[in-house]
């Protein structure tokens, strides 16, 4: 069978099992890219997921880096100087018109639809391949970074089978016997004091590992052994939190250090290498409606952004995907006399409101939450804004305080607006077509619109690895 052939008709008989919704199923006869050249083999990818981020997120990252710096974002840029191709992609799970990451991820990674919270496995437990699983196969080398534990849903979709994202104890157990080569991220809590009392760190040493814990740690690795890399108990830090702490900074490699690291650990692999790079805390900020925390994790993503596209230009050989799994809180700059000027105290922010409301003392007074805000985002709260959140602390048992869904931070963004003009559509996922380009070998065969699965046999044929595992 032609290669062409096999791969159309393992997509299509993948995307006939799994559940389409009304008007969004391929026909027979339509091919999953573009244009019927052969094209240049992509003998890397590196394919960049900023999790959770609407079109609202991605405007005023550049908005920001145009106002701040002088110069567009690096994603824009793109757009702007015609060197990507760009498209939009349908991110639907089997359950709902709203994915989760883990389904999002899974569609990519298993080529099929699952329900929501579901990784790579069907509803009665029928499991499916991920892609980096194929591509090890194949004999490349791969690998994951993100700011969020590496055992979270975006990178675990890629890598593994579960019936549910939330056992991430058993995705670090998974990862150890599949033996991937660098990952890197936070969720320290999930190898070290673990429920079954299991260190893994120790268990990932024994098995051959490079396990590093800091920046300097990971920065002194070479060599070929894998690695892996855990740099906080849960999430990293935020990134604004992150460049204004000098013990985080010192301590807490950025998306964009992370990612150069992965890639020259694996660059001179002779059968290439495939690196999936989240910027997992944009989708975060947005459920917390932090917009500080938004842009500037953003804004790092977008860094991570030129790492690759630079590594891609000079290698030639490498396809560079950059895309989001879902919208989420559909932020947007809004219209006023004083939007622009607002728009800008974001420069001057030292952190996020996470960074306020999660370290404030809940005994502490109006008068010290008032100071905190002066301090490190530079504007007045109201009086009976004040009010508002001390009580909320009040409210809550202490032991369930600091839960960040418990604090504030609808009411504390809502309070922020007529500071910053930027305002939020809620706090969850939502159902936005994702922006997906495309730069290298590869990507003049793209679709301007892509179904999610489609994704996976894609990724398979311009690798031109054949899907027999």
């Amino acid at each position: 069978m032609k290669r062409r052939q096999f791969f159309r008709n393992t997509a299509l008989s993948a995307i006939g099992a799994s559940f389409i919704l009304p008007a969004q199923a391929c026909t027979p006869t339509q091919s999953l890219i573009n244009g019927i050249g052969q094209g240049k083999k992509a003998k890397n990818i590196i394919f960049m997921v900023s999790d959770g981020m609407s079109s609202g997120t991605l405007n005023m990252g550049d908005l920001f880096r145009r106002r701040k710096e002088g110069k567009g974002s690096n994603w824009l840029d793109l757009y702007r100087n015609q060197r990507v191709s760009r498209g939009l992609m349908d991110m639907a799970s089997a359950s709902s018109m709203i994915t989760d990451s883990a389904a999002a991820s899974s569609s990519w990674g298993g080529g099929i639809r699952v329900k929501n919270k579901s990784l790579n496995t069907g509803p009665n437990g029928e499991e499916y391949m991920p892609i980096w699983q194929k591509f090890k196969k194949s004999g490349k080398k791969v690998g994951c970074v993100t700011t969020v534990p590496i055992t979270h849903a975006t990178p675990a979709g890629f890598c593994v089978s579960s019936k549910s994202r939330g056992e991430q104890d058993e995705i670090a157990l998974k990862y150890l016997g599949l033996r991937f080569d660098v990952m890197m991220g936070g969720g320290s809590k999930y190898f070290e004091n673990r429920k079954d009392g299991r260190n893994m760190y120790e268990d990932f040493k024994s098995e051959g590992y490079f396990v590093v814990n800091n920046k300097t740690e990971m920065i002194n690795v070479n060599g070929n052994r894998p690695v892996l890399g855990v740099f906080a108990e849960d999430g990293l830090p935020y990134e604004l939190d992150r460049i204004n702490d000098s013990q985080l900074l010192n301590d807490v490699p950025s998306l964009a250090e992370m990612s150069q690291k992965a890639i020259d650990l694996m660059k001179d692999h002779p059968d290439g290498f495939c690196l999936q790079i989240e910027g997992g805390k944009v989708d975060w900020a947005a459920h917390a409606n932090d917009a500080a925390g938004l842009i500037y994790d953003q804004v790092a993503f977008d860094d991570a952004i030129k790492v690759a596209i630079d590594f891609a230009e000079k290698d030639g050989n490498t396809l560079v995907i950059i895309t989001s799994d879902h919208g989420n809180a559909n932020p947007g700059l809004y219209y006023g006399d004083k939007a622009d000027k607002n728009f800008e105290k974001l420069f001057n922010y030292k952190h996020t409101n996470d960074w306020i409301l999660m370290g404030f003392d809940k005994d502490s007074s109006a008068t010290t939450l008032a100071e905190r805000v002066v301090l490190h985002q530079g504007y007045e709260l109201k009086s009976d804004q004040l009010s508002f959140i001390i009580n909320k602390y009040k409210e809550q048992a202490a032991e369930g305080v600091y839960n960040s869904y418990k604090l504030p931070f609808k009411e504390y963004a809502q309070f922020q607006q007529e500071h910053t003009s930027i305002a939020f559509g809620g706090m969850e996922h939502s159902a936005d077509f994702t922006e997906l380009a495309m730069f290298g070998p590869g990507s003049e065969r793209m679709k301007p619109f892509m179904i999610n699965t489609d994704m996976h046999y894609f990724l398979l044929e311009v690798a031109e690895v054949e899907n027999k595992f």
